[in-house]
């Protein structure tokens, strides 16, 4: 036992892991459930709508991570909002196959970005035809205008999980560089 304390501690270069709460959020049908599972389990698992929300602890290299998975269909605006206090970042997901939800999937980003929290747009879905790129993402969600904010965009997909640790692994540098600042 002890040389699994000191393994960990020896991984974490300190004597208690960091730790952080991220939201997974975008609009319905987008993949966020889907995602989450990828990272806990590392394999696609079969999912059904998410009503409300869904908690899960992970484990990344060398933060103990408490994910929330949101789904922003069944809540208003304010109780959104709730959910992202006192989180350090965000993974905002968009099905990049879907283009009819842009608009949307923009609005709803733009509103939730307010608390400056360092976040990843997911262009999720890539292994299907007609996926947009991620580079297509930042001009459909306009994303260049927030040139003052911590974001990323990454292409992935959740079933095949493709660029899901590169994307998760971003978000923890970018909550690290904010929580030296």
């Amino acid at each position: 036992m002890g040389t699994l304390v000191s393994r960990v501690q020896g991984l974490c270069g300190r004597s208690h892991p960091r730790k952080a709460s991220i939201v997974i959020i975008g609009p319905h049908g987008s993949g966020k459930t889907t995602l989450l599972y990828r990272l806990k389990l590392n394999k696609a698992v079969e999912t059904i709508p998410t009503p409300t929300y869904i908690v899960e602890t992970l484990i990344f290299e060398d933060i103990i991570l408490l994910v929330w998975d949101v789904s922003l269909g069944a809540m208003g605006g304010p109780l959104k909002k709730h959910f992202l206090e006192g989180r350090q970042g965000f993974l905002y997901v968009v099905d990049s196959t879907d283009s009819e939800t842009f608009s949307d999937a923009r609005d709803e980003l733009f509103y939730n970005i307010n608390l400056d929290l360092p976040f990843i747009v997911l262009a999720n879905k890539q292994d299907l035809d007609g996926a947009c790129s991620p580079s297509e993402l930042v001009d459909h969600l306009k994303l260049d205008t927030l040139r003052a904010r911590k974001w990323d965009v990454c292409g992935c997909s959740g079933i095949t999980g493709e660029g899901v640790h590169e994307a998760l692994e971003k978000l923890c540098k970018m909550i690290a560089e904010a929580e030296k600042q």
